[in-house]
């Protein structure tokens, strides 16, 4: 008997074996006990890899609906917050209670005078047709 490593290729494995007991129960009347025990597991296994499946469906089902409702619950929100915006005004501090930063005006610049830059320092190019002087 090949050995599989997945779930359901032995749950597969286990089917077939299970079918092939059945259709030789004739034979095998002294493993009767065993085989009826050994098939109860087999359905059993057999039920949860349909609920399995079941719930990995329902899983997508309700993934997407999480996504959707969570959507749909963010543009509410940002709609309410429109809302108090504009019942409560932008300065008031009352709009923190609901997470809201009120407006409460810019920082100004401090204001520098202004003063010229000074000129950039002058840079010497060094001609190599010119001949250098040497100080000694």
């Amino acid at each position: 008997m090949l050995r599989e490593n997945t779930n359901a290729g032995m749950l597969g494995q286990l089917v077939r074996f299970s079918a092939a007991l059945a259709a030789n129960s004739s034979e095998l009347a002294h493993l009767e006990g065993m085989r009826v025990r050994f098939e109860k597991l087999v359905n059993e296994a057999q039920g949860i890899a349909q609920q399995q499946a079941a719930l990995v469906a329902s899983k997508q089902e309700a993934s997407k609906r999480m996504q959707t409702l969570l959507t749909e619950g963010l543009r509410s929100a940002t709609g309410l917050e429109r809302m108090l915006l504009e019942f409560y005004g932008l300065r008031a501090e009352k709009l923190a209670e609901f997470g809201l930063q009120p407006f409460r005006g810019r920082r100004r610049k401090k204001e520098k005078p202004e003063q010229p830059e000074p000129p950039p320092p002058e840079v010497q190019s060094h001609d190599p047709a010119a001949p250098e002087e040497i100080q000694d």
